[in-house]
């Protein structure tokens, strides 16, 4: 029996809009593709997700990647604001599904700055039963450890729960620990998906 929906956030309940982001930022396309391998594209990015580097230390680890467009990372990352989205379905999911009864819990990747600068669009997650948010555990998705601290926090099964997320490896993950698992690709898709499992 379901008892639990566990989501992840972008690109599943609020998009992630990086490009449009940088582009808004007045970078061209080329640049947004050298910001993006300097910086989303490196190792550092996770130790940032984990939390284990400051903004001061992930904008150093950026720019040694590539110094020669330190002010454009500077420009890039001075303000996460706008970087997350909203769509337009996501507080309508969340309210069918709490009346249908279930509990509601989340496990993303996410970095401090993004968190702290766009929690207006994510500002949902205070209606869920609880959230793993990977800057505050030192662990990021697929690590099997982030899906474990869920089910160890909120005393959850993970044969009761269903992961949702956009990303195949991190359902897989889930799916060798008993969650069962969709792999989100578009809303309609994924609310078929869940209806087919729980009915």
């Amino acid at each position: 029996m379901i008892k639990n929906i566990v989501f992840d956030i972008s690109n599943v309940l609020a998009p992630f809009r990086y490009k449009d982001f940088l582009a808004e930022k007045g970078f061209d396309a080329a640049m947004i593709k050298r910001i993006i391998k300097a910086s989303a594209m490196t190792p550092y990015w996770t130790e940032y997700e984990k939390g284990k580097l400051s903004y001061e230390e992930a904008m150093n680890a950026f720019i040694s990647e590539d110094p020669d467009i330190a002010d454009e990372l500077h420009k890039a990352y001075d303000s996460c604001s706008g970087i997350m989205g909203r769509y337009d379905y996501t507080e309508d999911w969340i309210n069918s599904l709490k009346e249908a009864g279930y509990k509601l819990y989340c496990i993303t990747n996410f970095t401090p700055a993004g968190y702290e600068q766009c929690y207006d669009q994510i500002s949902f997650t205070e209606r869920f039963d609880g959230c793993v948010f990977s800057f505050r555990e030192g662990i990021v998705k697929p690590d099997p450890e982030i899906y474990k601290t869920l089910l160890r926090r909120y005393g959850l099964k993970a044969e009761e729960s269903v992961f949702i997320d956009d990303t195949e490896e991190n359902v897989i993950s889930a799916q060798k620990l008993g969650f069962i698992g969709i792999v989100f690709k578009g809303y309609e898709d994924a609310v078929a998906g869940l209806n087919e499992i729980v009915k």
